[in-house]
């Protein structure tokens, strides 16, 4: 027999379609009633041993057709959670489990873990979730799913049929190819949708038998156990007082030992430290743990360690042998952010180091622009940094399962910044989406209802209505706003008249956009004597408006304006509209 280790397991999909009742049907737990409002809190993982799948099977398999000693499961759903699992840039997970629910089909979040599973090449089975919500849905005697369908009504069987290739038809817009598990031919073409219902554990033997299948025969190469150096993920960070600094990981490499020594990642960078305890789950059934004194791969363990280090978590902790500057090395570029920031965007933050990345890859799908990202708790110091970035668009932080700290909760009042946080990854751009939507809006009010835009407009010599008092004639807006009342200068600074009306055919107007053409009233002056139509007409702004005007996001051409009317302003003053 091949020396495997466990295929590592991530659950993902959308918020509600069972991601944790489908590990609880697995487990033979009903962790999630347990658990606040129903939300997964637990973090860990759960190992299924190959005796507790012939236990599912009642007998009818044997552990002859297994070559690997079992399957290990992230207890964390989420493909936030599958991000921040990573071993040496690429993904923890061996392979994925996308649970959708039969009668939604693909949503937000199925989307989000399609493209992230894409992106580190994983491979995954999908769980048709909710069966058991289908029209004419019969209680079944037997939970595998060739008997439950013989057991049901025609009308089942050919609503089952239609949602089932309503999900393939959805997924085939995402460039994917898929079936139902029983109905494959090649599983290097299709990938295998297991019917299930995870109230009454149907199909809980399917997800486990295609799971293991295709681990013993596509992934041999990557779960094959090696004995070099021992390398563990860190989940998460916990702080129990009777037991000090504590690691929830994955043990994905070689063997895990009471005081054996480790470098651990963190945000004073790479640090040494010895290995304290070692716990385990005591069975997939229960929430219990048991010390040990030695854990091998794939195994998910508590780490406590000697020292109270800040460590960061998705990051990777490393035994301590061989050369340590390489080691080091490791560990300095694992921590490294690598997202693309540019000069304008919104402040990002975030629990771990894999959450930034996943949220920054989904904003990017948005084109939502990052100029700073970050890890940890919103603080005062945080708002205080973005309420005072000169572009007013750029004012908002973004917070992806984080907490404002308790000195930003007391001082949020005082800045005028947006702040949108969430758990969600969907909900949370949803929201950005809205507050960059309702500040354009919103600025764009403000600038129709009294502060001048910087513009610029000719006179057509074709239409030419009236020389003076006022003069009538049709422009162009070659950039920027005009707007009545607006006052009006020449190329060399000089007065040229204010504007009385917008005409848009029979139509008057307050306002005309750049690129359109209207007819306009324009007093005080007369036509080829102050103005002509062979030269460019500004609108005139003052001095007090030129910092406020730079902070928002105006358009190219308009910013070009408004530098080309401060270079007409400074022929009589050298230093106008310098910013101070």
């Amino acid at each position: 027999m091949e020396n495997l280790r466990q295929p590592i397991i991530c659950v993902l999909g959308h918020v509600d379609h069972g991601k944790t009742s489908i590990l609880d049907s697995i487990r033979g737990t009903s962790l999630m009633k347990k658990e606040a409002g129903g939300i997964t809190q637990r973090i860990g993982a759960t190992e299924i041993s190959v005796e507790r799948i012939i236990e599912i099977s009642k007998g009818k398999i044997s552990n002859k057709m297994f070559k690997i000693p079992g399957l290990l499961f992230v207890d964390t759903p989420g493909h936030v959670a599958f991000a921040n699992m990573r071993a040496r840039g690429g993904a923890l997970a061996d392979i994925a489990i996308l649970v959708i629910d039969v009668n939604d089909g693909i949503m937000p979040q199925t989307i989000e873990s399609i493209n992230i599973l894409k992106k580190f090449k994983t491979p995954f089975i999908i769980v048709a979730n909710k069966i058991d919500l289908l029209p004419y849905f019969v209680k079944p005697k037997s939970n595998l799913f060739p008997e439950f369908i013989k057991e049901q009504r025609e009308e089942y069987v050919q609503e089952l049929d239609n949602k089932m290739y309503s999900i393939v038809n959805q997924l085939y817009a995402h460039g994917l190819a898929s079936e139902r598990y029983d109905r494959i031919t090649d599983f290097t073409k299709s990938v295998s949708i297991v019917p299930s219902s995870a109230k009454h554990s149907i199909g809980t033997l399917e997800i486990l038998m295609t799971i293991s299948g295709l681990a013993q025969r596509f992934l041999t190469s990557s779960i094959t156990a090696v004995s070099d150096k021992t390398r563990a993920n860190v989940l998460e960070i916990r702080r129990e007082e009777s037991l000090g600094m504590t690691l929830d990981s994955i043990l994905y490499q070689g063997t895990l030992r009471t005081g054996m020594s480790v470098v651990v990642n963190t945000s004073d960078g790479p640090k040494e430290t010895k290995i304290k305890a070692l716990f385990t789950n005591v069975s997939s059934k229960s929430t219990k743990v048991m010390e040990r004194r030695v854990v091998q791969s794939a195994a998910g363990v508590r780490i406590v360690i000697s020292d109270k280090f800040d460590v960061i978590p998705g990051t990777t902790l490393i035994e301590l042998r061989g050369d340590r500057e390489e080691i080091y090395k490791e560990l300095m570029e694992e921590s490294s952010i690598k997202i693309e920031l540019a000069e304008h965007g919104i402040t990002l933050k975030a629990d771990t180091l894999g959450s930034l990345e996943a949220v920054a890859f989904e904003l990017g799908t948005k084109g939502i622009s990052i100029r700073s990202t970050q890890i940890g708790e919103i603080s005062k110091r945080d708002l205080i940094d973005v309420s005072t970035l000169p572009d007013q668009m750029d004012r908002i932080l973004a917070g992806f399962n984080v907490e404002l700290s308790a000195d930003a909760k007391s001082a949020i009042m005082n800045y005028d910044i947006g702040i949108v946080t969430s758990k969600v990854i969907y909900s949370l751009i949803e929201g950005v989406e809205n507050w960059l939507r309702n500040k354009k809006e919103e600025m764009d009010e403000e600038s129709k209802q009294g502060m001048p835009i910087p513009s610029k407009f000719v006179i057509m010599p074709e239409y030419i209505f009236r020389a003076a008092k006022p003069i009538i004639v049709g422009v162009k807006v070659l950039s920027g706003r005009i707007k009545v009342s607006d006052s009006l200068i020449r190329e060399d600074g000089k007065y040229a008249g204010t504007i009385k009306s917008i005409r848009d055919g029979e139509v008057s107007k307050r306002f005309a956009e750049a690129g359109q053409e209207v007819a306009v009233a324009i007093d005080g002056v007369t036509l080829n004597r102050q103005i002509s139509p062979d030269q460019s007409i500004y609108v005139d702004i003052t001095e007090d408006v030129v910092k406020k005007l730079r902070e928002r996001s105006l358009d190219e051409k308009t910013m070009e304006t408004l530098e080309e009317i401060i270079r007409i302003k400074r022929k009589e003053n050298m230093f106008w509209g310098t910013r101070v």
